[in-house]
């Protein structure tokens, strides 16, 4: 039985995943990189971004600014604070839960809070809100799902893991969690054993189950 829900951020809570997109692409054509959304959004992933960034540098044979990824953020910040909104039904689902639940995403903190409190979420996981960067393990590794669920004070097999993409969906897996892939656009995951959710409602499912 689920005992508690393990949420990622961007693309699970909040929409933020083509806006994200949509700025990085744009500030690496300000540097001369001709991208689309969709390139620049399958170079950077969603891991550390320090990694993507020295392949990256290493790819195109030039470097990126010293201060890319800071430029980066407050670019970012300022285009959510004017259009982010959240996933459809998030806020509603948040709410209505009645199991310990948080968020755990490879972003950094300020990022984080940034995005759940233009949504309207800060309040619902504060205190309960765990990035990558505090405990050095970025998604596959599942150093960050099992500290969020010791944080919880439930074991691995009785937390559930939202997960969008294939890096978080790998790392609930290998933390051992009931890891739900969170596709509403369709599709399906490569790793077996792992359950599509098309809203974030369907999990209720899985929540009343004996």
């Amino acid at each position: 039985m689920i005992k508690a829900v393990i949420f990622d951020c961007d693309g699970v809570l909040v929409d933020s995943v083509g806006l994200a997109g949509e700025v990085l692409a744009e500030y690496l054509r300000d540097l001369g990189f001709e991208v689309t959304r969709q390139e620049a959004t399958r170079r950077f992933g969603s891991g550390k971004m320090a990694d993507y960034v020295a392949r990256f540098e290493a790819e195109m044979g030039r470097r990126l600014p010293e201060k890319f990824e800071q430029e980066l953020r407050s670019r970012r910040e300022h285009v959510f604070r004017e259009r982010l909104r959240p996933v459809d039904g998030a806020v509603e689902f948040v709410q209505a839960l009645r199991v310990p639940f948080c968020v755990a995403s490879n972003g950094p903190m300020a990022q984080i809070e940034h995005s759940l409190r233009i949504v309207g979420l800060h309040d619902a996981f504060d205190g309960r809100i765990f990035s990558a960067y505090s405990v050095r393990a970025w998604k596959p590794d599942p150093q960050l799902f099992l500290h969020a669920g010791n944080a919880l004070g439930v074991g691995p097999a009785e937390c559930a893991v939202l997960e969008d993409s294939e890096l978080g969906i790998g790392a609930g897996v290998a933390a051992g969690m009931q890891t739900f892939a969170f596709l509403p656009g369709g599709g399906e995951t490569a790793h077996a054993g792992v359950r599509i959710l098309r809203r974030l409602g369907d999990l209720d499912t899985f929540l009343a189950a004996p």
